[in-house]
């Protein structure tokens, strides 16, 4: 058996490890997006003959982990693509969403360098191409163990608790009669998630292939995550009449912002001002969370028994049509807006922000991870200046950080994940969707926790195990 790593390999995005088995069983791990800037080449070329994988098993729905299948399928990839129920329903908007951006996106790409005499670049997929990527998807539970081929590998998915449907991928590959047992973390959630489950243990493995994101990193203790938000609401929407603009990725993170105002709502708490869900993927992202109960944590699900419904409260209104948001941009009415993306750097939000960046009485308030090329990272930085559309905008708007909505573990969180292995079986730990840095310091970590044998690959490295 040996291991390649096309993707995330010393860096967060474009997760795609690729397994050949000895019989030459070739089993893709995710399917992911490079994200970022200077990634449009890189995206064009997957380094690897899509005809030849057999079959693709993603850890989740986040595009950095998927947003290549339709490309794959393009390129000529016909087998079955095995993920959670969950993933299989957030895949079929997120996938549908990426290929409408990819289109927008090369219209701005091509001119630009058709202006530099570079070749133009072909468009990376299109409708079409997603709707035949998801008939290629198969679904399997939770803890529910299947076969892949005449018995030579078995998988199994255990709950990350990092996303809806977030699952590590465990298999047990046959060769030669010696079961080799490999397990892909995926993203590894926080054990005390306000909506998902805790994190399965998993079974004991030989090799893992461990994400990293977070590798030299804590989070800072949220002593009162909703006395945070309502401050945030109170002063600016009651005592300055401005707006809290969100910036919020799609899934997981603006379903935990409307749970908490939910709750503040309910408590009698909430100001009584309008709160938008501005994002046509947030609002059926939320219909699909209401689907799949399965992956809530008894907390939520005891709420629901008594609110009944913790994504619903009065004066919440999702948006969807463009004319709807042009109205939210157009009126000065004090309002929260939540929209995507996360970091600010596309979507409805970013037409909020250049509309009320120079207003005082607006607060950014940043609930994730931002990379540092992006509007949201720029905010966080402090930066007193911005370009946005083109046009440089002074930040006269308050910035404000919240980092306990992260969906992504820190390193003592990583390692208690972890913490179901006996490191002393592992004979390799393979550190994967990190920073080059962060990985470095996780490997110190881990090793001082008796994980031996860790290795942080390069892009296309091969490891035989």
């Amino acid at each position: 058996m040996k291991i390649q790593f096309f993707g995330a390999a010393r860096t967060v995005t474009g997760s795609k490890h690729l397994i050949t088995t000895n019989k030459g069983t070739q089993i893709l791990l995710d399917c992911g997006l490079f994200q970022g800037i200077h990634t449009d080449d890189i995206n064009q070329n997957f380094g690897f003959d899509p005809r030849q994988i057999d079959y693709v098993l993603l850890s989740h729905a986040h595009i950095d982990h998927t947003g290549l299948l339709p490309r794959l399928v393009r390129q000529g990839f016909s087998g079955p693509i095995y993920a959670t129920p969950a993933t299989r329903d957030l895949c079929e908007i997120m996938l549908s969403d990426s290929a409408f951006i990819q289109q927008k996106d090369l219209e701005r790409i091509n001119k630009r360098r058709k202006d530099k005499n570079q070749t133009e670049l072909e468009l990376l997929y299109d409708a079409a191409d997603v709707a035949a990527t998801l008939e290629l998807f198969r679904t399997a539970d939770y803890q529910k163990t299947f076969y892949l081929n005449q018995n030579e590998v078995a998988v199994t998915f255990t709950d990350t608790a990092h996303l809806l449907g977030s699952a590590a991928i465990n298999l047990e590959i046959n060769e030669g009669g010696t079961t080799k047992k490999l397990t892909f973390t995926g993203d590894i959630g926080r054990p005390n998630d306000k909506i998902l489950r805790m994190f399965d243990a998993f079974p004991q493995a030989n090799f893992i292939i461990c994400e990293s994101t977070y590798g030299n990193r804590l989070h800072e203790p949220e002593a009162d995550m909703k006395a945070h938000l309502l401050r945030i609401v109170r002063e600016t929407c009651v005592e300055q009449r401005g707006k809290v603009l969100i910036p919020a990725f799609a899934v997981d993170r603006t379903q935990e912002l409307i749970y908490a105002l939910d709750q503040l709502s309910s408590e009698g708490l909430l100001p009584v001002i309008k709160v938008f869900i501005d994002s046509p993927l947030s609002v059926k992202a939320t219909q699909i969370m209401k689907k799949h109960e399965e992956c809530f944590n008894p907390d939520i699900l005891d709420y629901i028994e008594r609110d009944g419904d913790a994504f619903a409260f009065p004066n919440l209104q999702y948006v969807s049509l463009v004319d709807d948001s042009k109205k939210i941009n157009a009126s000065n009415e004090p309002c929260i807006v939540i929209s995507s993306s996360g970091m600010a750097e596309a979507g409805r939000i970013k037409h909020h922000i250049f509309n009320n960046i120079e207003k005082e009485n607006t607060t950014i308030l940043l609930v994730g991870y931002c990379s540092p090329s992006s509007l949201g990272g720029a905010l966080k930085r402090g930066d007193k200046e911005v370009f946005i559309f083109g046009q440089k905008r002074t930040v006269k708007a308050r910035v404000e950080v919240m980092d306990s909505f992260s969906a992504h573990g820190d390193y003592q969180e990583m390692i208690q994940f972890l913490g179901c292995q006996n490191p002393a079986l592992v004979q390799k730990l393979f550190l994967v969707h990190g920073e080059y840095e962060n990985q470095l310091a996780f490997k110190t970590r881990l090793k001082e926790v008796g994980f031996g044998h860790i290795e942080i690959p390069e892009p296309s490295q091969v490891f035989e195990m």
